[in-house]
């Protein structure tokens, strides 16, 4: 049985999570799977970041309010095909991601914090303000919805299907590039940078690298957030958003690439089912939070991890007295 699940669980977690518009055809829970989807790719991308790099932000909504209105200000403005938007908002993010990560080597922790924060806001503002362009507070409607040959998605379940297989590219992304010479380079500047770059490291090099794939991945995001809902509106990356893709982070676990879409799966259905306690759910969403930080500083990822571990025969049993591990012989 544990050669069985090593062998097809990836192939099991995969059917399952393209069988979701079979199992239901509720809109309400699509356009939620949607959503999970959308915000399990900007949680990765934060983690890029912060879990593997160190770098601290609390502005990435920015990235996605740039994604989102690229793409969107692309087809109904400029009129162009759909899918030029969706290739032309994680470019446009990532620039602007070079242009933020350059100005900021030096800055760790806090004050790294404080400029992605005022980062987050300028971009609100232009979004609110500059109205020639964005519309300002109306924001852009019409925003067409993508299509293959014949095919428009344009119900949430044809859509989730483009969602969970941008996600599941997302997914691919982040495992080859942790476990690459690049994502061992990331984790040693996390870990320490003088020493990382005594090692011979160029820690600007790829500070730099980070900010951009984190910005990309963040645009994809918007990009296929503004074409779901065929709205964009300044409201959506407001620094609460960014605020809410860290909480998901930290809940899912900090660098923990199944933490993060499970800690964006659970943060994005649980808010909308404790709705029927009124204003009491926000007391119980904090609570849970501050909990899950307290008692499980490595998250859900750190269960789910655990758990894989186990049913896969892989766990590292601990030694007893005499240094004879518990269940031999």
């Amino acid at each position: 049985m544990k050669n069985l699940y090593r062998k097809y669980r990836t192939v099991a977690l995969l059917l399952l999570a393209y069988a979701v518009p079979v199992l239901t055809r509720d809109p309400y829970v699509l356009h939620l799977a949607n959503m999970a989807c959308i915000f399990a790719i900007l949680t990765l991308s934060l983690n890029i970041l912060t879990g593997f790099t160190g770098q601290f932000s609390v502005g990435h909504a920015a990235f996605y309010g740039i994604g989102a209105y690229t793409s969107s200000l692309l087809a109904v403005k400029a009129g162009a095909p759909v899918w030029l938007g969706f290739l032309a908002a994680p470019v446009v993010a990532a620039v602007f991601g070079i242009l933020l990560g350059l100005p900021t080597l030096r800055l760790r922790g806090f004050y790294l914090g404080v400029v992605t924060l005022g980062f987050g806001e300028i971009m609100y503002q232009v979004f609110v303000n500059w109205i020639s362009l964005t519309n300002g507070p109306k924001g852009l409607t019409g925003v067409p919805a993508p299509r293959i040959g014949s095919i428009v998605l344009d119900t949430y379940g044809s859509y989730y299907f483009l969602s969970i297989t941008l996600l599941v590219l997302t997914i691919v992304v982040a495992y080859r590039l942790l476990y690459s010479r690049v994502g061992r380079a990331l984790l040693a500047i996390r870990e320490n940078e003088t020493a990382a770059e005594a090692m011979g490291i160029n820690s600007t090099y790829y500070k730099v690298m980070a900010f951009c794939v984190s910005a990309a991945l963040a645009g994809m995001a918007g990009a296929l957030y503004a074409h779901e809902i065929m709205f964009v509106s300044p409201e959506s990356f407001v620094n609460a958003e960014s605020v809410s893709i860290l909480s998901m982070m930290v809940v899912g676990g900090i660098g923990s690439i199944p933490g993060s879409v499970v800690g964006a799966i659970t943060l994005t259905l649980v808010p909308e089912y404790l709705r029927s306690f009124g204003d009491l759910r926000l007391v119980v969403y904090g609570l849970a939070i501050v909990l899950m930080v307290i008692y499980s500083p490595q998250g859900i990822g750190g269960w789910i991890t655990r758990v894989d571990q186990y049913l896969s025969g892989t766990a590292i049993r601990k030694p007893v007295r005499g240094g004879v591990e518990r269940g031999a012989a």
